[in-house]
């Protein structure tokens, strides 16, 4: 008897429907087919004993697995339970009222119960998309895969009350999730506030204008001067996440299994923080099975980099294609995986190796010379990739003793928020373009207008400063970002002036 059960594999981001078609016949042998990985070659073990213990068996006959599309490489332990399920329908020990009509995954121990499983959001995505009728898989997973309106999402704890549901009619609990509840629930709640921030008034400023446009940001200063504290602080006044980016994130965590048990739609933008010994692949993503990198799990979030010379070089390089794309293609002989990365770039270093310039009182100061080495770590096309450099100074002690609070999060989030929605009405025909850091060469002309003075201004900065045209790009769009703060249609000299003083590393004279 042949029988088929519906399961489904994720590449990059997106899931495709896999068809587990199971036959059993006179003989002797298992033979599991269509590119298993050793996780699914291993699992008629997991699935004897799982069966064994709820008073079933795998029968001693000749059985043939089949996982369609048979030339498509398949790779987890989550297959179990729709294997296990074919098995017992195919030797007749069960009937499978409708089984066609559901997608089923999920892990199976020894005893019977269910583990949870990577990739839940998109896998119910696509079983909405090809019209099944339901999605059953691990109650852990269940949440997250609730999101999606439009088809019953069933998390069950054993194989058990699958078995019921289809060979006796026994209901299984549908999961509802209501989404504007799960999505509204942490916004007003920020962990990290900037109210906790003494002083450092001009580096809000800065972290107010990189929020507003979607700036790349590098803090520049001695250890101890808050620039770890600053950019922890920052996802707190990005502008909420739309419904659209909240699910593009939380499919990403999804597929890397990242999301918490029994944890629904994201609704914080991500902070990833990699230590500086990370790899390029781990940065990036990829490997045998390519999986999201940081940069893509920071999407629509902050990818932060504390220490960014520690950094190996061929780490930071591979970064450059990356933030000017906004997603980043992995490829490989058989088949090709982009993975979205729209993330704002939070760096941070030391202005030389020992931590303290130029700074007399300092136990360890570092010479120019050891100072230009340092830099020189990085190179001059990603610091172009940049917008904002700015440096930190320690807070005095007369700063750091008063008791007043500090602008909160929330108020600064409104006015970023405020100028976000100028940037949305602007770019409201632009299918890529949402916010100023986004805008392409065409965009910048035509929405960076200056007048004789600004020009002026620019131009004089440019040939003082050695500028590249990428440089000159990024004060365009930083000047745009702070006259839309300010509600100004027009650039004015002073919005130039400003975006200029935030090219701390491009001015003559920074090495001392």
């Amino acid at each position: 008897m042949i029988t088929k059960v519906f399961g489904s594999a994720v590449l990059g981001v997106d899931a495709t429907t896999i068809t587990v078609e199971v036959n059993v016949d006179k003989g002797i042998g298992y033979h599991l087919v269509g590119l298993p990985d050793s996780a699914i070659k291993e699992s008629n073990f997991r699935i004897a004993a799982a069966l064994q213990n709820h008073g079933f068996k795998i029968p001693g006959k000749k059985i043939i697995l089949n996982m369609s599309p048979a030339d498509m490489r398949k790779e987890g332990s989550a297959y179990d339970l729709p294997l296990a399920l074919g098995i017992l329908i195919a030797s007749g020990q069960i009937e499978g009222m409708d089984i066609g009509s559901y997608v089923i995954m999920g892990e199976l121990s020894l005893d019977g119960s269910l583990q949870p499983i990577k990739g839940a959001l998109p896998i119910a995505i696509k079983a909405k998309e090809e019209n099944f009728k339901g999605f059953i898989l691990p109650i852990q997973n269940a949440k997250e895969a609730a999101i999606v309106d439009g088809i019953a999402v069933y998390g069950v704890s054993t194989i058990s009350q699958v078995i019921a549901f289809f060979s006796k009619g026994t209901p299984l609990q549908e999961t509802t999730v209501d989404i504007q509840q799960e999505f509204y629930k942490e916004l007003q709640q920020p962990e990290f506030d900037f109210a906790d921030v003494k002083g450092q008034e001009s580096i809000k400023r800065c972290m107010e204008i990189a929020a507003a446009g979607g700036h790349n940001i590098i803090l520049i200063g001695p250890p101890g001067s808050g620039k770890t504290m600053l950019s922890k602080r920052l996802p707190s006044i990005l502008p909420p996440m739309s419904l659209r980016e909240a699910l593009e994130t939380t499919k990403i965590h999804s597929v890397v299994g990242r999301l918490k048990a029994h944890e629904g739609l994201m609704s914080q933008r991500p902070f990833r923080a990699p230590h500086h010994t990370i790899s390029d692949v781990a940065l990036v993503g990829g490997g045998s099975y390519p999986q999201p990198g940081e940069i893509s799990l920071s999407h629509n979030g902050v990818l932060f980099l504390d220490e960014l010379p520690e950094f190996k070089r061929s780490v930071l390089e591979v970064m450059r294609q990356p933030l000017e794309d906004r997603e980043v293609t992995i490829s490989r002989a058989r088949f090709t995986v982009t993975y979205p990365s729209s993330f704002m770039l939070v760096a941070s270093m030391n202005p030389s190796p020992g931590g303290y310039f130029n700074d007399p009182t300092a136990a360890v100061s570092s010479s120019p010379q050891e100072m230009q080495r340092y830099l020189g770590k990085i190179s001059g096309p990603l610091l172009d990739r940049i917008d904002i450099h700015i440096e930190v100074t320690p807070v005095p002690f007369d700063k750091l003793s008063e008791l007043t609070k500090s602008e909160s999060s929330l108020a600064i989030r409104q006015r970023v928020t405020a100028a976000r929605a100028y940037q949305s009405e602007r770019f409201r025909e632009s299918k890529n373009t949402h916010y100023n850091a986004q805008m392409n060469v065409k965009q910048i002309r035509k929405y960076c207008n200056l007048d004789a003075s600004s020009l002026q201004l620019l131009k004089a900065a440019m040939e003082r400063l050695h500028l590249s045209a990428r440089a000159y790009d990024r004060i365009l769009k930083v000047a745009r970002t702070i006259a839309d703060l300010d509600g100004k249609d027009q650039i004015k000299d002073e919005h130039i002036s400003e975006a200029i003083q935030y090219r701390s590393l491009d001015r003559e004279g920074w090495l001392g």
